[in-house]
């Protein structure tokens, strides 16, 4: 009885004594809880101000957030006029011209040391673009896309305003904006084609499309509170999920196309090789009687007009239909196609990056061999 006695007692002490070392005391909770709304009020007017560069392609407009005489921050500036010079060079060679950018930003992880601080964030941009000329931009509409970006951030604290001393990020459009190609006359092509999905079908390419706008991640548009399905492992950690996606869409058979997996395609508690990985997922394809090559080529070659394709090879490709991207003999990524902009312009939803009913060439070269593949309904 004494030592129950003594049990009890000794929890009521240890429940009414403050603990040391474990408590944050509330000065402090409130003290970062400036700091985090001070920094997220900074980032807030930097993405902001990064987005309208994209249109307005004043470098001005970002110079301030950045430290030019440290390496680390002015690489990240230069990676956003390169970002800025790629968008505004591929929207020229398109016919395009880029009329709004618009960013909303969700704070991750977040620390602060002194004048230092640490920040991931995601970033879901929706773009806005018009056909240029008198035959067409006075009327069409404008279109929009939507791009999600994961960043890691930090950030310094100098002369009382926050700078960006290094960042890295997914899918900052690197890509060299002297090596876009050029578009052959008459791209895009509105299609004529009128098509009707077969009664009795192994692939629905409807309820794919619909996969794919629902789960599209952190772009823009995207559904399903810009999450993934969670009845997937997410693969983006382990070198990318683009492929993961697709095999989603096509294979999900309660919202997706509903194609039958098999042993060597399949999803069970993780996806099989030709699942995930690209070469694997395209082999299987190919050879399995689920697809068939349209065409393979540069952009060029498969949007000029040629022989059997006279509106050029993009065009034969249908909304639940994939295209695979190669660069030096190696598939990179696949994403899936749900439908065209008001012109005709190909769309596509892909994940690392996460895109969202985006041009299928945007952040792709003239160096790009693009794998256009038809999935037999």
């Amino acid at each position: 009885m004494l030592r129950l006695f003594l049990l009890v007692g000794m929890s009521l002490i240890i429940g009414f004594t403050p603990l040391k070392g474990y408590a944050v005391p509330l000065e402090k909770r409130l003290e970062k809880d400036i700091d985090k709304e001070e920094v997220t009020h900074f980032l807030s007017q930097l993405y902001k101000d990064r987005n309208d560069f994209l249109v307005n392609q004043r470098p001005e407009t970002i110079g301030k957030y950045y430290i030019k005489s440290k390496p680390a921050s002015r690489y990240a500036y230069q990676m956003e006029l390169k970002r800025a010079k790629y968008m505004y060079s591929w929207a020229e060679k398109r016919g395009l011209r880029l009329v709004a950018a618009e960013p909303l930003i969700r704070i991750g992880r977040f620390k602060k040391e002194g004048d230092l601080a640490t920040v991931t964030l995601i970033q879901s941009a929706k773009i806005s673009y018009e056909y240029k000329g008198s035959n067409l931009g006075s009327n069409l509409p404008p279109q929009s896309f939507g791009v999600g970006t994961r960043h890691a951030l930090t950030l310094k604290k100098e002369n009382n305003s926050w700078v960006v001393k290094k960042e890295w990020y997914l899918d900052p459009l690197e890509e060299n904006p002297n090596l876009i190609s050029d578009t052959p006359a008459g791209f895009p092509h509105l299609s004529s084609a009128d098509y009707t999905p077969k009664s009795k079908r192994r692939y629905n390419r409807e309820r794919a499309v619909t996969y794919a706008n629902k789960y599209a991640g952190l772009a823009w548009g995207a559904g399903n509170n810009n999450r993934y399905n969670k009845k997937y492992m997410d693969y983006t950690p382990l070198g990318g999920d683009c492929t993961n996606f697709t095999s989603q869409v096509l294979g999900d058979k309660k919202e997706g196309g509903g194609l039958r997996m098999t042993g060597a395609w399949g999803y069970w508690e993780g996806g099989s090789r030709a699942w995930v990985q690209t070469d694997a997922f395209e082999h299987f394809v190919l050879y399995s009687g689920y697809g068939k090559l349209i065409a393979k080529g540069t952009f060029t070659e498969i949007t000029q007009s040629r022989g059997k394709h006279p509106d050029g090879a993009i065009a034969k490709l249908l909304p639940g239909d994939v295209i695979g991207y190669s660069l030096d003999g190696d598939t990179d990524h696949f994403s899936v196609v749900v439908g065209t902009d008001v012109n005709g312009y190909p769309l596509v939803n892909s994940h690392t990056a996460d895109r969202y009913r985006v041009p299928f060439d945007l952040g792709w070269d003239k160096n790009t061999k693009y794998i256009l593949i038809h999935i037999y309904d």
